[in-house]
């Protein structure tokens, strides 16, 4: 398949505990237990948003089809979401970035691993792109170690540059598609 396969209906994702999905306005409740938590944003470039402070917002306009993709990361056993992934940023159909973010209170477990690896799979499974990169504030070293867990490569590193809002120091990590062994 190919990206353009995915603009209108966006797959669902399993691992072994969590499935990523469209998010709902069901999802409100578990989302404002975590999503308006400071210390979400300590790394994540911007302080929470309106939509962070109040996710039903997310609900009120139109969803827009695009190649992009945004889904809720929910336990398996519950269905409750207690994070968010994203790819997007899609470069000619080619690259695209990746980015995710688990709640708190199921930090530390593995969860943003398994979430990585799926979408890893996904990407060079099920779509043309070829390479997969994110930026990770320097600070946020449970998050490069997701990454290199995950195989990314460490490219560089941006010295006081702009991630997001912020000023900061921060890594650059990739992942091409030809850098997976099967």
């Amino acid at each position: 398949m190919a990206l353009a396969d995915y603009i209108v209906s966006k797959p669902i994702l399993r691992t072994e505990r969590l499935t990523l999905r469209q998010l709902l306005p069901s999802d409100v409740p578990a989302l404002k237990e975590w999503m308006s938590d400071k210390s979400m944003y300590a790394y994540w470039g911007k302080p929470a948003g309106k939509t962070d402070k109040n996710p039903e917002l997310l609900f009120e306009k139109a969803k827009k089809n695009t190649k992009s993709f945004h889904w809720g990361i929910a336990l398996n056993e519950s269905d409750k979401v207690i994070g968010e992934a994203w790819i997007y940023l899609i470069e000619n159909n080619r690259m695209a970035k990746v980015a995710l973010r688990i709640a708190p209170a199921y930090q530390n477990q593995g969860m943003a691993t398994e979430v990585m690896k799926a979408i890893i799979d996904f990407c060079f499974t099920h779509t043309e792109l070829q390479r997969i990169w994110a930026d990770v504030d320097v600070r946020n070293i449970g998050s490069w170690k997701v990454l290199e867990k995950c195989g990314f490569t460490r490219e560089g590193m941006i010295r006081q540059g702009k991630m997001v809002n912020t000023w900061c120091d921060y890594y650059i990590y990739g992942l091409l598609k030809t850098d997976i062994k099967c």
